[in-house]
């Protein structure tokens, strides 16, 4: 299942690859998909993408005038900007892809305005991943550690009297309300480089620490 840094690398990804290029058209969803329609449909517009902890937000930009003909006339593109905040079950991704090339489990496509089209899609092969139009973050979930760290040692340490951090702390590290990005894999790696039990209890570690790193 994809973690913290699986989605920040999926967010540069598409970063990179949408970067200079223009999408065009209807966003496209798959007959077999149960997540939200996408009324999106703009003759150009572009994409960029963010991410924080376990989810991944697409921001759809209509460009605001578009060059239509070699004596550089103008047409207005309306519309507002769309997001929508991915979160990618156990087996989802971003494709870019020619059309010829599109993966059978592309359940969320967008259109680039070139000839022929390339397309940036979400592929789920379980279909355990969701998405959502015009949805901001989630706010049962924590700031993201990675960069958002300050916000988010503080949420641990003003709450430290919370019950959660009674169970032990191999169960609290998947609490996505104060460990938003980490999972199986991350919560291993940290007990193990950290030379903490698994079974103890989450206070014992963490009380006391102060919420502005001694190093700062």
């Amino acid at each position: 299942m994809p973690e913290g840094p699986e989605i920040h690398l999926a967010c540069r990804f598409v970063n990179h690859v949408c970067s200079n290029r223009i999408f065009s058209g209807k966003v496209v969803k798959s007959v077999v998909s149960k997540c939200d329609d996408v009324s999106f449909d703009c003759e150009s517009y572009t994409v960029s993408a963010s991410a924080r902890g376990k989810e991944m937000q697409l921001a759809l930009h209509p460009n605001s005038s578009l060059l239509v003909n070699k004596e550089k006339k103008y047409k207005t593109s309306s519309g507002n900007m769309t997001k929508i905040l991915f979160r990618f079950g156990m087996s989802g991704s971003f494709h870019f892809s020619s059309i010829n090339e599109l993966h059978k489990h592309a359940h969320l496509k967008f259109f680039t305005k070139e000839t022929p089209p390339m397309v940036l899609s979400f592929v789920d092969t379980r279909r355990f991943g969701r998405w959502e139009v015009n949805s901001d973050w989630s706010k049962d979930r924590s700031p993201d550690p990675m960069f958002e760290y300050q916000v988010f040692r503080s949420n641990i340490v003003m709450n430290i009297s919370n019950k959660v951090f009674e169970r032990p702390i191999c169960e609290v590290l998947l609490d996505q309300k104060f460990f938003n990005g980490i999972g199986n894999y991350l919560r291993a790696e940290i007990l193990y480089r950290s030379g903490i039990a698994p079974f103890t209890k989450a206070r014992n570690v963490l009380e006391g620490l102060p919420e502005i790193p001694v190093d700062n």
